[in-house]
């Protein structure tokens, strides 16, 4: 990883372009200096996934208290500051037309925000040209409460999933999700705590490096979800690094713009110390698709045997394998997928819907097929 402070930004630096040499794509590193104008030197369809955590520009007047009386240290930065609704739309709408640009036709791009802001931001978005895939609503366990008793406790923030435009093919890990779900369909409802104790990067005299910190869990399930193995994942708003730590654990490489140089050294030195952990999961294996393979040639290899039975997942025997491929359930014969279908009395995939038994376990038929020599 490397720190990389771009022209526009540096002290003696030319705030033209014409003899600076556009980026090449260099990967794993933090690019310093204002975001738009750093997104506007990157190449056209250069990275795979976009995770976007912009200024929320949330219009907090006053000091906050607790019910204690302390100060509530809130969102106060500069960054989060903008002289109107009509300015925060023309930045906003700048470094998403940039990142359109830069997204590959397969990519996708999260963004996240609260009521202040997420529904401009998904209007600029379809104004854009991006297509909404979904609306993903983060609920938090642990919310901030509303200590002046004058609203409802605000316990989520909203994130929108987008594919570059309609009609694109984009990275979506369905079988992940759901195994990370335990098994179910995963749903746009996700329940995870908010960034605190030791993940919370805090400076020498304990207070926080940076007011709006993602938990680095929810930037994992947006990388394994939207995202393959040694894909380049860009972060124009890059904080204290929380995506680059999870691009970096995950097996992914990335891209990081952050102006703050406070929020640049601890991001450096917090994805220095990460290491990649590659598992099945973050390499994506549950989403290869197995090699076609019929019930036949499963026969010619051993793999099943004739007069073999074919259960569903509740252990009922419903048919046996015939010595020509077929199923026969003492009614008809029929293919492996009609026979499915006419159990389940709905379209199926009958590699999925059978069982068969191997030592004492039942096992979906589909898993012979990874047993086939090639």
């Amino acid at each position: 990883m490397r720190k990389i402070i771009h022209p526009s930004c540096a002290k003696n630096g030319c705030a033209e372009f014409e003899n600076f040499l556009v980026w090449t794509v260099e990967k794993d590193v933090i690019l310093q200096g204002d975001s738009l104008s750093i997104l506007k030197t990157l190449p056209d369809k250069s990275v795979d996934l976009i995770f976007a955590d912009p200024p929320y520009f949330m219009q907090t007047k006053g000091e906050l208290l607790r019910v204690e009386g302390a100060k509530f240290e809130g969102v106060e930065d500069s960054w989060d500051k903008f002289e109107s609704l009509r300015d925060y739309d023309d930045f906003s709408r700048q470094w998403l037309l940039e990142s359109r640009r830069i997204l590959k036709d397969s990519g996708s791009i999260w963004v996240i925000g609260s009521f202040q802001n997420i529904y401009r931001l998904g209007y600029l978005m379809q104004d854009l040209g991006f297509w909404i895939l979904n609306d993903v609503v983060w609920t938090k366990p642990n919310p901030v409460p509303n200590f002046r008793g004058s609203r409802l406790c605000n316990a989520h923030e909203t994130l929108i999933w987008c594919s570059k435009k309609k009609g694109t093919k984009y990275t979506f890990n369905y079988k992940t999700m759901k195994h990370l779900n335990g098994d179910k369909q995963e749903k746009s409802v996700w329940n995870l705590g908010i960034c605190i104790g030791q993940e919370r990067l805090k400076d020498a005299n304990g207070k926080k490096i940076h007011s709006t910190q993602k938990p680095q869990k929810l930037l994992e399930k947006i990388i394994l979800c939207a995202s393959k193995e040694g894909d380049l994942v860009l972060d124009p708003f890059f904080g204290t690094g929380t995506t680059g730590a999870a691009a970096k654990r995950l097996g992914r490489h990335f891209i990081g713009i952050e102006k703050d140089e406070i929020y640049v050294a601890a991001a450096e030195m917090r994805i220095r110390e990460v290491r990649c952990e590659s598992s099945p999961i973050s390499r994506g294996e549950l989403e290869v698709k197995p090699p076609k393979i019929s019930l036949n040639a499963l026969l010619e290899a051993g793999l099943l045997r004739v007069g073999e039975t074919f259960f569903t997942k509740n252990s009922e025997s419903v048919c046996i394998l015939c010595e020509s491929g077929l199923l026969k359930d003492g009614v008809e014969e029929l293919s492996l997928h009609k026979m499915a279908q006419k159990y389940k009395k709905a379209k199926c995939n009958g590699w999925d819907y059978f069982f068969i038994e191997r030592d004492f376990k039942f096992l979906p038929v589909g898993t012979l097929r990874w047993s086939f020599p090639r």
